[in-house]
Protein backbone atom coordinates (compact mmCIF):
# COMPACT_ATOMS: atom_id res chain seq x y z
CA UNK A 1 0.00 0.00 0.00
CA UNK A 2 2.53 2.28 0.66
CA UNK A 3 4.88 1.58 -2.23
CA UNK A 4 1.27 2.29 -3.96
CA UNK A 5 0.72 5.35 -2.58
CA UNK A 6 4.47 6.36 -3.27
CA UNK A 7 3.88 5.92 -7.24
CA UNK A 8 0.46 8.03 -6.98
CA UNK A 9 2.53 10.38 -6.33
CA UNK A 10 5.84 10.23 -8.53
CA UNK A 11 3.06 10.22 -11.28
CA UNK A 12 1.32 12.99 -10.02
CA UNK A 13 4.38 14.97 -10.14
CA UNK A 14 5.46 13.96 -13.53
CA UNK A 15 2.11 14.33 -14.97
CA UNK A 16 1.67 17.81 -13.33
CA UNK A 17 5.16 19.05 -14.13
CA UNK A 18 4.38 18.07 -18.16
CA UNK A 19 1.47 19.85 -18.00
CA UNK A 20 3.51 22.94 -16.95
CA UNK A 21 5.65 22.18 -19.79
CA UNK A 22 2.33 23.50 -21.83
CA UNK A 23 2.65 27.03 -20.73
CA UNK A 24 6.45 27.39 -22.15
CA UNK A 25 5.56 25.92 -25.96
CA UNK A 26 2.38 27.99 -25.78
CA UNK A 27 4.70 31.48 -25.43
CA UNK A 28 6.84 29.82 -28.29
CA UNK A 29 4.08 29.18 -30.46
CA UNK A 30 2.73 32.75 -29.36
CA UNK A 31 5.64 34.18 -31.11
CA UNK A 32 4.18 33.57 -34.49
CA UNK A 33 1.25 35.46 -33.92
CA UNK A 34 -1.48 32.27 -33.90
CA UNK A 35 -4.55 32.93 -31.09
CA UNK A 36 -5.29 30.73 -28.38
CA UNK A 37 -8.24 29.03 -29.94
CA UNK A 38 -6.17 27.76 -33.15
CA UNK A 39 -3.39 26.30 -30.77
CA UNK A 40 -5.63 24.98 -28.17
CA UNK A 41 -7.39 22.76 -31.77
CA UNK A 42 -3.61 21.48 -32.75
CA UNK A 43 -2.93 20.47 -29.57
CA UNK A 44 -6.08 18.16 -29.54
CA UNK A 45 -6.20 17.49 -33.01
CA UNK A 46 -2.56 16.05 -32.40
CA UNK A 47 -3.40 14.53 -29.69
CA UNK A 48 -7.64 13.23 -30.99
CA UNK A 49 -6.01 9.66 -32.70
CA UNK A 50 -4.45 8.62 -29.57
CA UNK A 51 -7.23 9.10 -27.69
CA UNK A 52 -9.41 7.45 -30.31
CA UNK A 53 -7.61 4.16 -30.89
CA UNK A 54 -6.69 3.84 -27.23
CA UNK A 55 -10.81 4.16 -26.82
CA UNK A 56 -11.38 1.54 -29.01
CA UNK A 57 -9.11 -0.91 -27.84
CA UNK A 58 -10.23 -0.70 -23.98
CA UNK A 59 -13.69 -0.28 -25.22
CA UNK A 60 -14.26 -3.91 -23.44
CA UNK A 61 -11.55 -3.63 -20.58
CA UNK A 62 -11.96 -2.17 -17.16
CA UNK A 63 -15.78 -2.71 -15.19
CA UNK A 64 -19.04 -3.53 -17.14
CA UNK A 65 -21.46 -2.07 -14.62
CA UNK A 66 -21.60 1.59 -15.90
CA UNK A 67 -25.38 3.09 -15.99
CA UNK A 68 -26.65 5.50 -19.04
CA UNK A 69 -26.18 8.78 -16.55
CA UNK A 70 -22.25 7.89 -16.06
CA UNK A 71 -21.79 8.31 -19.65
CA UNK A 72 -23.77 11.92 -19.01
CA UNK A 73 -21.33 13.00 -16.17
CA UNK A 74 -18.37 11.80 -18.28
CA UNK A 75 -19.52 14.25 -21.52
CA UNK A 76 -19.61 16.74 -18.83
CA UNK A 77 -16.55 16.30 -16.75
CA UNK A 78 -15.07 16.26 -19.98
CA UNK A 79 -16.55 19.58 -21.37
CA UNK A 80 -15.66 21.56 -18.31
CA UNK A 81 -11.99 19.84 -17.47
CA UNK A 82 -9.80 19.97 -20.45
CA UNK A 83 -11.92 22.38 -22.80
CA UNK A 84 -13.89 25.15 -20.53
CA UNK A 85 -10.98 25.47 -18.29
CA UNK A 86 -8.26 25.64 -20.65
CA UNK A 87 -10.78 28.12 -22.57
CA UNK A 88 -11.12 30.78 -19.10
CA UNK A 89 -7.47 30.12 -18.53
CA UNK A 90 -6.28 31.68 -21.84
CA UNK A 91 -9.11 34.18 -22.03
CA UNK A 92 -7.93 35.31 -18.37
CA UNK A 93 -4.14 35.98 -19.46
CA UNK A 94 -5.59 38.28 -22.45
CA UNK A 95 -6.32 40.82 -18.97
CA UNK A 96 -3.69 39.89 -16.27
CA UNK A 97 -0.39 38.70 -15.78
CA UNK A 98 0.86 35.29 -15.74
CA UNK A 99 2.27 35.34 -12.13
CA UNK A 100 -0.97 36.51 -11.10
CA UNK A 101 -2.94 34.00 -12.88
CA UNK A 102 -1.05 31.11 -11.17
CA UNK A 103 -1.97 32.59 -8.13
CA UNK A 104 -5.82 32.70 -8.54
CA UNK A 105 -5.78 29.36 -10.36
CA UNK A 106 -3.84 27.59 -7.13
CA UNK A 107 -7.24 28.13 -5.67
CA UNK A 108 -8.48 24.77 -6.84
CA UNK A 109 -7.01 22.72 -4.00
CA UNK A 110 -9.40 24.35 -1.75
CA UNK A 111 -12.43 23.86 -4.08
CA UNK A 112 -11.36 20.61 -4.79
CA UNK A 113 -11.78 20.30 -0.73
CA UNK A 114 -14.80 21.58 -0.55
CA UNK A 115 -16.70 20.38 -3.36
CA UNK A 116 -15.62 16.56 -2.01
CA UNK A 117 -16.75 17.50 0.89
CA UNK A 118 -20.28 18.52 0.05
CA UNK A 119 -21.03 16.13 -2.71
CA UNK A 120 -19.31 13.06 -1.66
CA UNK A 121 -18.92 13.61 2.44
CA UNK A 122 -15.42 13.44 1.88
CA UNK A 123 -13.37 14.11 5.25
CA UNK A 124 -11.13 17.73 5.08
CA UNK A 125 -7.64 15.97 7.52
CA UNK A 126 -5.90 18.70 9.55
CA UNK A 127 -3.00 17.37 7.42
CA UNK A 128 -4.33 18.02 4.14
CA UNK A 129 -5.42 22.01 5.54
CA UNK A 130 -2.26 22.23 6.70
CA UNK A 131 -0.54 21.28 3.47
CA UNK A 132 -2.91 23.50 1.36
CA UNK A 133 -1.72 26.72 3.71
CA UNK A 134 1.79 25.70 3.08
CA UNK A 135 1.73 25.43 -0.88
CA UNK A 136 -0.37 28.83 -1.32
CA UNK A 137 2.57 29.88 1.33
CA UNK A 138 4.63 28.87 -1.06
CA UNK A 139 3.18 30.29 -4.21
CA UNK A 140 2.70 33.44 -2.86
CA UNK A 141 5.96 33.94 -1.99
CA UNK A 142 7.15 32.70 -5.36
CA UNK A 143 4.92 35.04 -6.90
CA UNK A 144 5.30 38.15 -5.10
CA UNK A 145 6.08 40.84 -6.42
CA UNK A 146 4.84 40.01 -10.39
CA UNK A 147 0.94 41.71 -8.96
CA UNK A 148 0.13 44.40 -11.10
CA UNK A 149 -3.09 46.07 -9.63
CA UNK A 150 -2.68 48.65 -12.57
CA UNK A 151 -4.99 46.88 -15.22
CA UNK A 152 -8.63 48.26 -16.04
CA UNK A 153 -9.43 44.59 -16.63
CA UNK A 154 -8.01 43.21 -13.68
CA UNK A 155 -11.31 41.88 -12.03
CA UNK A 156 -12.34 40.66 -15.16
CA UNK A 157 -9.08 38.36 -15.52
CA UNK A 158 -9.33 37.46 -11.47
CA UNK A 159 -13.19 36.13 -12.56
CA UNK A 160 -11.97 34.15 -15.64
CA UNK A 161 -8.81 32.78 -13.94
CA UNK A 162 -10.87 31.77 -11.04
CA UNK A 163 -13.73 29.80 -12.90
CA UNK A 164 -10.72 28.06 -14.66
CA UNK A 165 -9.66 27.25 -11.14
CA UNK A 166 -13.29 26.22 -10.23
CA UNK A 167 -14.27 24.54 -13.14
CA UNK A 168 -11.06 22.78 -13.29
CA UNK A 169 -11.67 21.42 -9.76
CA UNK A 170 -14.90 20.38 -10.41
CA UNK A 171 -12.89 18.07 -13.08
CA UNK A 172 -10.73 16.82 -10.81
CA UNK A 173 -13.67 15.55 -8.12
CA UNK A 174 -15.55 14.40 -10.73
CA UNK A 175 -12.62 11.94 -12.68
CA UNK A 176 -12.40 10.86 -8.93
CA UNK A 177 -15.76 9.60 -8.54
CA UNK A 178 -15.74 7.96 -12.25
CA UNK A 179 -12.47 6.75 -12.58
CA UNK A 180 -13.47 3.43 -11.06
CA UNK A 181 -16.55 2.93 -12.47
CA UNK A 182 -14.97 3.18 -16.12
CA UNK A 183 -11.01 2.78 -15.33
CA UNK A 184 -8.37 5.09 -15.73
CA UNK A 185 -7.37 4.05 -19.86
CA UNK A 186 -11.36 4.20 -21.21
CA UNK A 187 -11.83 7.49 -18.21
CA UNK A 188 -9.21 9.54 -19.61
CA UNK A 189 -9.71 8.27 -23.51
CA UNK A 190 -13.32 9.58 -23.35
CA UNK A 191 -13.07 12.83 -21.62
CA UNK A 192 -10.01 13.71 -23.43
CA UNK A 193 -12.05 12.65 -27.23
CA UNK A 194 -15.21 15.16 -25.73
CA UNK A 195 -13.30 18.00 -25.09
CA UNK A 196 -11.67 17.75 -28.53
CA UNK A 197 -15.10 17.92 -30.09
CA UNK A 198 -16.18 21.25 -28.01
CA UNK A 199 -12.72 22.90 -29.01
CA UNK A 200 -13.29 21.86 -32.58
CA UNK A 201 -16.90 22.97 -32.43
CA UNK A 202 -16.01 26.51 -31.18
CA UNK A 203 -12.68 26.51 -33.40
CA UNK A 204 -15.36 26.19 -36.57
CA UNK A 205 -17.53 28.25 -35.23
CA UNK A 206 -15.81 31.32 -34.57
CA UNK A 207 -12.67 30.38 -37.30
CA UNK A 208 -14.20 28.86 -40.22
CA UNK A 209 -13.04 25.61 -41.76
CA UNK A 210 -9.63 26.38 -42.59
CA UNK A 211 -6.83 25.62 -40.02
CA UNK A 212 -4.05 24.66 -42.55
CA UNK A 213 -2.16 28.62 -42.83
CA UNK A 214 0.21 28.40 -39.73
CA UNK A 215 3.77 28.29 -40.17
CA UNK A 216 5.47 24.96 -39.94
CA UNK A 217 6.92 25.70 -36.77
CA UNK A 218 3.56 25.97 -35.06
CA UNK A 219 2.39 22.54 -36.01
CA UNK A 220 5.69 21.09 -34.64
CA UNK A 221 5.06 23.04 -31.27
CA UNK A 222 1.45 21.58 -31.57
CA UNK A 223 2.57 18.07 -32.00
CA UNK A 224 5.06 17.79 -28.85
CA UNK A 225 2.30 19.64 -26.93
CA UNK A 226 -0.03 17.21 -27.93
CA UNK A 227 2.22 14.29 -26.72
CA UNK A 228 4.60 15.53 -23.99
CA UNK A 229 1.57 18.27 -21.95
CA UNK A 230 -1.50 16.12 -23.21
CA UNK A 231 -1.59 12.32 -24.05
CA UNK A 232 1.06 10.99 -21.01
CA UNK A 233 0.29 13.66 -18.49
CA UNK A 234 -3.23 13.13 -18.92
CA UNK A 235 -3.42 9.08 -18.08
CA UNK A 236 -0.75 9.92 -15.51
CA UNK A 237 -2.82 12.25 -13.72
CA UNK A 238 -6.16 9.77 -13.90
CA UNK A 239 -3.93 6.83 -12.88
CA UNK A 240 -2.40 8.95 -10.23
CA UNK A 241 -6.43 9.77 -9.32
CA UNK A 242 -7.08 6.90 -8.51
CA UNK A 243 -4.31 5.92 -6.32
CA UNK A 244 -3.78 8.71 -3.86
CA UNK A 245 -7.19 10.86 -4.61
CA UNK A 246 -8.48 13.62 -6.22
CA UNK A 247 -7.92 16.13 -3.00
CA UNK A 248 -4.48 14.72 -2.00
CA UNK A 249 -3.49 15.28 -6.07
CA UNK A 250 -4.89 18.77 -5.88
CA UNK A 251 -2.01 19.43 -3.66
CA UNK A 252 0.54 18.13 -4.77
CA UNK A 253 -0.14 19.90 -8.34
CA UNK A 254 0.68 23.17 -6.45
CA UNK A 255 4.03 22.19 -7.79
CA UNK A 256 2.76 22.94 -11.39
CA UNK A 257 3.50 27.17 -10.86
CA UNK A 258 7.03 26.29 -9.66
CA UNK A 259 7.86 24.09 -12.36
CA UNK A 260 6.82 26.95 -14.71
CA UNK A 261 9.50 29.12 -13.49
CA UNK A 262 12.16 26.71 -13.61
CA UNK A 263 11.31 25.53 -17.40
CA UNK A 264 10.74 29.27 -18.65
CA UNK A 265 14.12 29.73 -16.92
CA UNK A 266 15.75 27.19 -18.72
CA UNK A 267 13.65 27.57 -22.05
CA UNK A 268 12.57 31.38 -22.22
CA UNK A 269 15.73 32.67 -20.34
CA UNK A 270 13.26 34.40 -17.73
CA UNK A 271 14.78 35.65 -14.48
CA UNK A 272 14.80 33.41 -11.37
CA UNK A 273 14.59 35.36 -8.30
CA UNK A 274 15.76 34.25 -4.52
CA UNK A 275 10.96 34.69 -4.00
CA UNK A 276 11.10 32.01 -6.58
CA UNK A 277 13.89 30.23 -5.12
CA UNK A 278 11.93 30.21 -1.24
CA UNK A 279 8.47 29.56 -2.73
CA UNK A 280 9.71 26.15 -4.23
CA UNK A 281 11.18 24.74 -0.99
CA UNK A 282 7.65 25.93 0.52
CA UNK A 283 6.01 23.95 -1.74
CA UNK A 284 7.94 21.23 -1.78
CA UNK A 285 7.68 20.83 1.82
CA UNK A 286 3.80 21.02 1.65
CA UNK A 287 3.89 17.90 -1.07
CA UNK A 288 6.02 16.11 0.93
CA UNK A 289 3.60 16.50 4.40
CA UNK A 290 0.56 15.20 1.60
CA UNK A 291 2.78 11.80 1.08
CA UNK A 292 3.89 11.39 4.40
CA UNK A 293 2.22 8.14 5.63
CA UNK A 294 -0.80 8.31 8.38
CA UNK A 295 -0.70 6.47 11.16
Amino acid sequence: MIKANSFGIVLAVFGVVLFSAKAIMVKLAYAYQIDAVSLLLLRMLFSLPVYISIAYYSRNKGPREIKLTDYFWLVFFGFIGYYLASYFDFEGLRYIKAGLERIVLFVYPTLVLLLARVFFKTKITKVQVFAILLTYLGVLTAFSGELDLSSNNLFLGVGLIFMSAFTYAMYLVGSGWLIPKFGVVRFTSYAMIVSTFCVLVHYFKSHGMDFLGYPKEVYYLGGIMAILSTIIPSFMVSKSIEIIGSSNFSIIASIGPISTIFLAYIFLGERLTINQLIGTIIVIMGVLLVSKKKK
